[in-house]
Formats: structure tokens, C-alpha cells, sequence
């Protein structure tokens, strides 16, 4: 199967699988003379392998050693794979249980304590978190959780969302404009107002913007395909000041 069909079947963008040969998670079996990934049966297998493991929050460096491991066996994987969604449909029911009797307490129709109106919730867990850690170490992300804390949220959040907007206003230029570079470049000196980001590290966030579903969703609300022309501008200013 070519890239493009491969892109449909799933429902993941081809610029996603491009970024996964260009890191050697999954590279296809076969290229045509035209230049074509070609992607056979046991590369789809290997893709689900990727896409079962990025469901359950696992970071792209992570998978890619697990699969990588000369101890890697996909039964296994499978196995271990439903029982970590089966705990996680566990909590789902919790949470809807706790939804249906929240209802049920609004309209007059049983009573909740107070503990039993939080009941299913956990916030120990936090994927974004951890992915910024595996791919840029505890003192950056502690740097920028410091940082943070003496921010005002709802400051912060409509600054951002004002540096989105602005972005969303000019993503059907050229990346490499001067107008995408002069406005990536604030978005650089923004997020090192809160944060530690090296270069690669801001390249590695907006290659992030396009992998990523969660951030694809959040920034394209500002405007379809922002996350994309984030991602490009990003790379484009890196090359420009190494």
C-alpha cells in the first residue's frame, strides 16, 4: 500500500507515517523506483503495534525501543496492551457512573457527599508531562514548571491564545517568509518566558504539533492547518540559527 492509502485506511495524516520513517519507527518494506513508500502486511502490523502503544500515552522514543528490543513479542505487547485499555475502561466507568449520579443529585433525586462527587478521578498522571521529560530531561521540564507557578494563569493562557491567533492569521503564507520567521521567532521568545527551550527542543515541540493528535486538535482550533505551518516555521527558524 502506498502512504496516501495507508493515511486513509487508518485516518492518520501522511505527514505522521513520513515523520515515523524519518525516525526509523516504521520504515516501509518497499520503495518503487517513483520514490514511493510502498508499506506491506507486516509494516501494518508493526504500525498498529505503534498506534496501540501512542493510545495508551507511550512516548515515540519509548516505543521505539520496545519495539526495537530482540525480546519484543507482539502476542505479549497485545496482551499487555488490553489489560492496561481494560484498566483504563475501568476508570472510564467510574467516571460516567459518577457523571449519572451527579445528574441524578442535581435534579433532586438521591444525595452525594462530597467525596463521592470526585470519585474517579486521578491526577497523577500526566502525559504531557512525561513525554516532555523523555524527550527533554527532568531540569527543563522542572525549569519551566518553576517558571510557571509565578505566571498568572489566566494571563498566560490569553497571551497564548493571542500569539495563536495572530499565527492562525498568516498560516496560509510561506514558512519561510519573513512575515512566518519575525512571527515564529516571538513564539520562541514567548515560550522561553516561561521555559527552557534549545533549539532543538522547539523544533522537536512543533514536529509535536503535527504527531501528536491531542496538539493538533488544540491549536488547529485557532484555524485549520495552523499546527502544520507551526510545525514548518519552527523547522525553518531552527535551520536559520543554529
Amino acid at each position: 500500500m502506498k502512504v496516501s492509502e495507508v493515511a486513509k485506511l487508518i485516518g492518520i495524516s501522511v505527514r505522521t507515517l513520513h515523520y515515523y520513517d524519518e525516525i526509523g519507527l516504521l520504515e516501509p518494506d518497499t520503495i518503487s523506483e517513483n520514490s514511493y513508500r510502498l508499506y506491506s502486511d507486516r509494516n501494518l502490523q508493526r504500525l498498529q503495534q505503534i498506534l496501540f502503544f501512542r493510545e495508551l500515552g507511550f512516548p515515540l522514543k519509548e516505543i521505539t525501543q520496545i519495539l526495537g528490543s530482540s525480546n519484543f513479542d507482539r502476542i505479549e505487547a497485545l496482551e499487555m496492551q488490553r489489560e492496561m485499555l481494560q484498566e483504563r475502561r475501568k476508570k472510564t466507568d467510574q467516571l460516567i457512573a459518577t457523571i449519572d449520579q451527579t445528574i441524578q443529585y442535581e435534579k433532586g433525586e438521591i444525595q452525594m457527599t462530597k467525596a463521592e462527587r470526585f470519585k474517579g478521578f486521578n491526577f497523577d498522571h500526566n502525559d504531557y508531562e512525561e513525554e516532555a521529560r523523555e524527550r527533554w530531561g527532568d531540569d527543563a521540564v522542572d525549569a519551566s514548571k518553576r517558571k510557571m507557578k509565578k505566571l498568572n494563569q489566566t494571563e498566560l493562557e490569553a497571551q497564548m491564545n493571542e500569539r495563536f491567533r495572530t499565527l492562525a492569521t498568516i498560516r496560509h503564507l510561506d514558512p519561510t517568509s519573513v512575515e512566518a520567521q519575525a512571527a515564529i521567532a516571538g513564539w520562541f521568545k514567548e515560550l522561553n518566558q516561561f521555559g527552557n527551550y534549545s533549539l532543538e527542543a522547539f523544533q522537536g515541540l512543533g514536529e509535536m504539533y503535527v504527531t501528536d493528535e491531542r496538539f493538533t486538535k488544540n491549536i488547529d482550533q485557532f484555524g485549520k492547518g495552523l499546527a502544520q505551518f507551526m510545525c514548518d516555521s519552527m523547522r525553518v527558524y531552527v535551520e536559520r540559527n543554529k
